[in-house]
């Protein structure tokens, strides 16, 4: 009996340790002030009558976060354009049309999938925002299911992949129906960013728009 009762207490011990999605996600928040990694984004749209198959289109680019409040997405490719959050104002540069568009940072996240990126803290500082929900491990990830509490926004749901305490995936429903799903690769945690590597000031000649 002895060799039986050692088992079940091992099982037992190896489930109680076993992570899930929302303690993963809480590491991320709570330990990784800062990181930075390559992206892959590919986005589905609904599929029209007609179509042989859902129209996608890819792009890839770099990310950067600092905690609390400060982001950078830089799209390389197809067309170049920079996202960055300095901690007031959201800012998107695209840099084909010159045209910069400049948004109050607070008004403009709210229950986006940026705030459960660089929101700090921990679980409790998105709970004003999101219902979050552990969802069943795949593909080697801890998910959660987050859930916007505001049903006037355009986004539906997100599911967010993490691998330990690294973002791995976001896969994003808008209320269209449109699907985004960002892969984030060769992760660095802690890469020494500082409040300066999110300055950003408009180009010259560059079409500033505040709406």
């Amino acid at each position: 009996m002895k060799p039986l009762l050692s088992f079940f207490l091992a099982a037992l011990l190896a489930c109680s340790a076993r992570a899930d999605g929302l303690q993963s996600l809480d590491a991320f928040l709570k330990d990784v002030s800062s990181g930075r990694a390559s992206f892959t984004q590919v986005v589905t749209s609904p599929q029209r009558s007609g179509e042989a198959r859902p129209r996608t289109r890819t792009s890839t680019g770099r990310f950067e976060f600092l905690r609390p409040d400060r982001f950078r997405f830089e799209y390389a490719k197809p067309f170049p354009q920079t996202i960055v959050a300095d901690g007031q104002t959201l800012w998107l540069h695209d840099i084909d049309l010159n045209q910069v568009t400049a948004r109050n940072q607070k008004a403009a996240l709210g229950s986006t999938p940026a705030a459960l990126v660089a929101a700090g803290g921990n679980l409790q500082s998105l709970a004003a925002a999101f219902e979050l929900k552990a969802a069943p491990d795949a593909d080697g990830l801890h998910w959660v299911d987050a859930r916007p509490k505001a049903t006037d926004g355009q986004l539906r749901k997100v599911r967010v992949g993490l691998r330990g305490n690294q973002l791995a995936v976001l896969d994003i429903e808008d209320g269209l129906g449109q699907r985004s799903v960002i892969t984030f690769n060769d992760w660095q945690s802690g890469p020494g960013l500082t409040a300066a590597d999110f300055r950003f000031v408009p180009p010259p000649g560059a079409d500033v728009i505040r709406p």
